[in-house]
């Protein structure tokens, strides 16, 4: 009996040991105000440039109608991933897999969470080391017009750069000076670009027709912004770890202060969102590009701001998309591989995988057509419906209950969009790859 519960303690301690050196559960002392700023850092991404090119294939209607649903949705679903991080007191599900495991069980869990969370992640980086290059690069060309133009290859090797080196902080609370600056970058380059297209007004001769000039073109266009879309809210990949940062008590819970700090982080992401699409598409109709700073051609310092504040930006978000894949390579290789956690450990993992980020980046660098695919294969199953079904598996709701509506609802809505938007988005890396010249 004493040797099983030695063992048992032993067991206890080795684990401990581990949580306290991944990390997503290294630090546990984060304030709500954290919360607030990572998931803005997360949610609002890149993508919100391409908002008024997915306007302009969606049309006025459709377009604000899926912004404004995917708004309520996705802030519905996280509630439901924020109320289903601590089922119990003391009980705490600090990982979206965890949460996939007690829902479907330990495998199937597994199976169903990991490889479409680290599809996502992975995702989001490779998207992020090209729109840190390609910012890079506009910065040099707006500042220097006569200068020899640099391939867009070294520019995305520049801002990796940066990557290897904040790649190796410890954990997610350490991140969090980073993040805190990416999320102002955030508001203020969604600022820019909107207060710059009311500024310049329509264009002369602006149509809001469809972008194609063939039905089928229309088509694989409006499946296309569909992804375009759910690439905008992908940040509930890293809504579980980002509330194992906080402290958690029975007279008060992770969920009071991780709710506090979504609300103020969806009220920022519909400032940042809603005024970008609806004024970027009014003023360039559908001739605008497919990143809204790229249509903004004057003035000049206005341009070059903005850029070096989606660099900055994208830097952070890198990083609060990263530490979740770092969490999980490092405590695979500690628990499954019976590596030691070691520095050494650490500092090879997390190279390889900027490094892989970096080759898969500066190899296929189609953003348009990469937001879309990604935005409908992974992220609207993470985002939008997967914690539905987790949801109706653990609660199990009343049939017709406002609830039991209200996630298949989702679920729906999240199944057309995960099924539609990789077929127009498919379609435009195709057409982009025909003209396309490898490292350029």
């Amino acid at each position: 009996m004493e040797d099983k519960t030695t063992s048992s303690t032993r067991r206890d301690v080795e684990e401990k040991n581990i949580n306290d050196w991944l990390p997503i559960t290294k630090s546990r002392n984060a304030k709500w105000w954290y919360s607030a700023f990572h998931n803005v850092t997360a949610v609002v991404g890149a993508g919100v440039l391409g908002f008024p090119y997915a306007m302009s294939e969606l049309g006025w209607g459709p377009g604000i109608t899926i912004l404004i649903l995917s708004w309520i949705c996705t802030l519905y679903t996280a509630w439901q991933m924020i109320e289903m991080h601590e089922p119990e007191p003391g009980k705490r599900f600090d990982r979206y897999h965890e949460l996939g495991q007690h829902a479907f069980g330990e495998k199937l869990g597994l199976w169903v969470v990991v490889p479409q969370q680290l599809m996502v992640e992975v995702g989001v980086n490779i998207v992020y080391m090209i729109t840190g290059g390609k910012s890079l690069k506009k910065i040099h060309e707006t500042l220097c017009d006569g200068c020899k133009p640099i391939k867009t290859t070294y520019f995305i090797m520049m801002f990796s750069c940066i990557q290897f080196i904040l790649s190796h902080l410890p954990s997610f609370n350490s991140i969090a000076g980073i993040s805190w600056a990416a999320a102002v970058m955030s508001l203020s380059y969604s600022t820019i670009a909107w207060i710059a297209s009311v500024h310049r007004g329509p264009q002369p001769g602006v149509k809001y027709g469809y972008r194609s000039s063939t039905n089928a073109g229309n088509t694989f266009d409006f499946f296309s912004a569909l992804g375009d879309i759910a690439f905008g809210y992908a940040g509930h990949n890293v809504v579980l770890e980002i509330q194992a940062t906080l402290p958690s008590t029975p007279e008060k819970p992770s969920k009071i202060d991780m709710w506090k700090g979504m609300l103020v982080a969806y009220i920022v992401v519909a400032l940042c969102y809603f005024p970008v699409s609806i004024f970027g598409y009014w003023a360039f109709g559908n001739i605008v590009s497919d990143n809204i700073l790229l249509s903004l051609e004057k003035p000049r310092w206005l341009i070059v701001a903005a850029n070096i504040f989606v660099v900055v930006h994208v830097t952070g978000s890198y990083q609060v998309f990263a530490v979740p894949v770092f969490d999980m390579m490092e405590s695979f290789l500690v628990i499954n591989m019976k590596f030691k956690p070691t520095w050494f450990l650490r500092f090879i993992t997390r190279n390889i995988y900027v490094a892989f980020t970096l080759f898969l980046g500066v190899t296929f660098p189609f953003f348009g057509g990469l937001l879309g695919f990604f935005g409908g294969f992974v992220f609207a199953p993470t985002t939008y419906f997967l914690p539905c079904v987790m949801w109706l598996v653990i609660y199990k709701p009343k049939r017709f209950s406002f609830s039991w509506c209200a996630n298949w609802f989702c679920i729906i809505f999240g199944v057309l969009l995960m099924v539609l938007a990789p077929i127009g988005a498919l379609r435009q890396i195709i057409l982009a790859a025909k003209d396309y010249k490898f490292y350029s």
